[in-house]
């Protein structure tokens, strides 16, 4: 399937959305460190994010260490510097797809890390900031999904 990496997630209830999302798509979740809360199993359960038995979630303490494990798939950032509208790439089994904290976006050094092609962003109205990060992941998600034909899905349209 597809990786969705959060870097440095705030927002609890944002990452549990992402956990439920992944568990009813067969997306991975990777989690760069420091994160913005605590996933000991009484944290979790309290923030939503009681659905990580279900979906394949790892944390990694920085996306350097994400970075050198991947062994295929191409690395997509989403941000609001995108090059180019999300829908208008072609997006393969094993891609990931990389979101900036809620409050910071991606740093530098990620950004740099990639080439510009690789930079999508969501279309927005001007003059607002962005979308709230799990929304995001979800359109992003199921655009390469859909791309997919939804493979695995257990009724496809």
């Amino acid at each position: 399937m597809f990786d969705l990496v959060l870097h440095q997630p705030q927002i609890p209830p944002n990452t549990g959305n992402i956990i439920r999302l992944c568990a009813n798509s067969g997306a991975n979740l990777h989690l760069i460190e420091p994160l913005g809360f605590r996933l000991d199993e009484k944290s979790c359960r309290r923030a939503g994010l009681d659905y990580n038995e279900l979906a394949k979630v790892k944390s990694w303490p920085d996306f350097d260490k994400y970075k050198h494990q991947k062994k295929s798939g191409k690395i997509w950032l989403v941000t609001k510097y995108g090059e180019s509208c999300y829908s208008e790439n072609a997006y393969q089994l094993g891609d990931s797809f990389v979101f900036g904290a809620e409050q910071h976006g991606l740093p530098p050094h990620i950004m740099a890390s990639v080439p510009p092609e690789h930079r999508l962003a969501l279309p927005m109205r001007s003059g607002q900031r962005s979308l709230n990060l799990s929304n995001a992941v979800a359109v992003i998600l199921y655009e390469a999904w859909r791309q997919q034909d939804f493979i695995g899905s257990a009724r496809r349209p």
